[in-house]
């Protein structure tokens, strides 16, 4: 009997930059990604096993680029955090959507240093009622 197809985890993501430099720096200074590789046109970051491709676009078009969502324990924290690092939110942490069980999902927008779109997401476990 055959095994039935089915794709595996997400293995890369690429995003295009309008300068590459730039992006490096930013990446890893400021996100404090690991920088897996810079080989001059392209570079790579690893995001909790999965690698994340800069590479540099020819113009200003940015729409072929997707969000990329960042899964963090403590919303609040990374929202501080990184503002503390001077990333522009286009909002604070928000309820997005609240789960049967209660489980809520949080997110917060923010800007890359093209001023593309990147965003923080947090599960926030249900609280016991209170009595």
């Amino acid at each position: 009997m055959a095994t039935p197809f089915s794709l595996g985890r997400v293995g890369q993501v690429s995003r295009e930059v309008s300068n590459l430099d730039r992006a490096v720096e930013w990446y890893r200074d400021v996100l404090c990604l690991p920088l897996l590789g810079d080989y001059g046109n392209v570079a790579l970051f690893d995001v909790g096993g999965i690698r994340l491709f800069l590479s540099h676009r020819e113009d200003d078009n940015t729409s072929g680029n997707s969000i990329i969502y960042f899964l963090v324990d403590d919303i609040d924290d990374a929202f501080a955090e990184l503002g503390a690092r001077n990333v522009t939110f286009r909002g604070a942490p928000h309820l997005i959507h609240r789960h049967a069980d209660g489980t809520e999902e949080w997110m917060a927008f923010f800007e890359d240093c093209d001023g593309g779109l990147l965003a923080l997401m947090s599960k926030v476990a249900p609280r016991p009622p209170t009595a």
